[in-house]
């Protein structure tokens, strides 16, 4: 009489502490099965996974090395590599890798006339990208509709340090910069153009100064941002500050006329980038 296989199908699903043990080995009581002339011992091996139907069988020898899974059913889903719902925190990969924000001058000088805020910002996001820099800058400057200070946002402000092009650390934050104990900078810590160059120590910049049109807590101050940033004449002053003191706010009224250094403040960043 020919041989029959022994078939043994189970389902069954094992909670311990309301966690699901999958994938554990069990060998179950071997079964002797009798044909005409001698008993063959058939072992089984059976391995609980997913309350999924699976089928180990193996004859002769006990084995413990399990037979490849059975395919699931097509009203089935595998579970086991999803995360368990109930501890996926719900703070987002932005709060998780948070960048810098970058403080660094334009390639040139400039007059107080920079065809407004816009053409300012303008200037900021073109060299930026030049450079494959993928965050967006704004011109550190105050304008008819915009104090210096709310250019950072809000929840950026206190968690964020200042770097420069190198990312180096200008500032411990950006509401440092404004405070009267932190708004020096760090010592031995460059400002950078897009370009690479020390603006503090290259020729291209003969006054080291910096245009801010700010009140030294980063409000505007209309009298003083040469007329929106609309203005070149020697009449026109603005608002600038000694880049050599190390200090971005001081109280300096200067002729709209002066080529000073502008900066560009990174107010947003993109995540998992290389800039």
């Amino acid at each position: 009489m020919e041989q029959s296989r022994f078939l043994h199908r189970t389902r069954r699903s094992s909670f311990q502490g309301g966690s699901q043990r999958i994938g554990t080995p069990m060998h179950l009581t071997p079964v002797t099965q009798i044909n005409d002339t001698h008993p063959t011992p058939i072992t089984s091996t059976l391995i609980l996974y997913n309350h999924t139907d699976t089928l180990y069988n193996q004859r002769g020898t006990p084995s413990l090395q399990p037979a490849t899974p059975a395919p699931l059913s097509i009203n089935q889903k595998d579970t086991s590599t999803l995360p368990d719902q109930g501890l996926v925190p719900s703070t987002s990969s932005q709060h998780l890798h948070r960048s810098p924000l970058h403080l660094i001058a334009l390639n040139s000088p400039q007059v107080g006339n920079m065809r407004g805020i816009r053409g300012a910002d303008f200037l900021c996001f073109q060299q930026a990208r030049a450079m494959g820099l993928k965050g967006t800058f704004r011109a550190f400057l105050s304008s008819k509709l915009q104090d210096l200070y709310s250019i950072v946002r809000k929840s950026d402000r206190e968690t964020l340090p200042i770097v420069n092009l190198k990312d180096q650390v200008l500032f411990r934050s950006w509401e440092s910069l404004f405070s009267d104990s932190e708004s020096r900078m760090k010592d031995n810590a460059p400002i950078y153009s897009f370009d690479g160059r020390d603006v503090l120590r290259d020729s291209a910049w003969p006054e080291k100064m910096i245009w801010h049109g700010s009140s030294g807590r980063g409000h505007r101050q209309t009298d003083n941002y040469c007329e929106t940033w609309r203005a070149g004449d020697r009449a026109v002053t603005g608002l600038a500050s000694s880049l050599q003191a190390g200090q971005l706010l001081q109280q300096t009224s200067s002729s709209c006329s002066s080529s000073y250094i502008v900066l560009c403040i990174e107010n947003s960043y993109m995540t998992q980038s290389k800039k």
